[in-house]
């Protein structure tokens, strides 16, 4: 049986639609194994933030990494929904996600897992 031991969100760069006032960053949430495996469970995240020239000055690695963590989820609560009905339903569907890759979890077990953000090199490099 596999055992899911923690979740991780890579966040990388996107070149293509990063420039001196702008910065886009694609982000995968992946459940890693106690095996060793990733499984990935959502690969369809990003988000772009604007500002001065110069905005890659302004923006802490600190904070790219919580903003990582915020768009894999849960979302914010929306059309009457309560905070816990969007977790639960957050955890909920990425438990299925795994399901279907075979592996069996609770999703109230995947809401309590570590979560770390690894941030690419070329998303380093262009915060430095």
């Amino acid at each position: 049986m596999s055992v899911v031991t923690h979740l991780v969100t890579h966040a990388d760069l996107d070149v293509g639609a990063t420039s001196v006032r702008q910065m886009s960053v694609s982000a995968r949430l992946e459940a890693v194994l106690a095996d060793g495996r990733s499984l990935v469970l959502l690969d369809d995240r990003g988000w772009t933030s604007s500002g001065p020239a110069g905005l890659r000055a302004l923006i802490a690695v600190e904070d790219v990494e919580s903003t990582a963590r915020t768009v894999v989820g849960p979302d914010e609560p929306f059309d009457g929904r309560t905070h816990e009905e969007m977790e639960a339903g957050h955890w909920s569907f990425l438990a299925e996600v795994l399901g279907q890759q075979g592996v069996d979890v609770a999703a109230e077990e995947l809401g309590r897992l570590p979560h770390d953000v690894v941030l690419s090199e070329r998303l380093r490099a262009w915060l430095t």
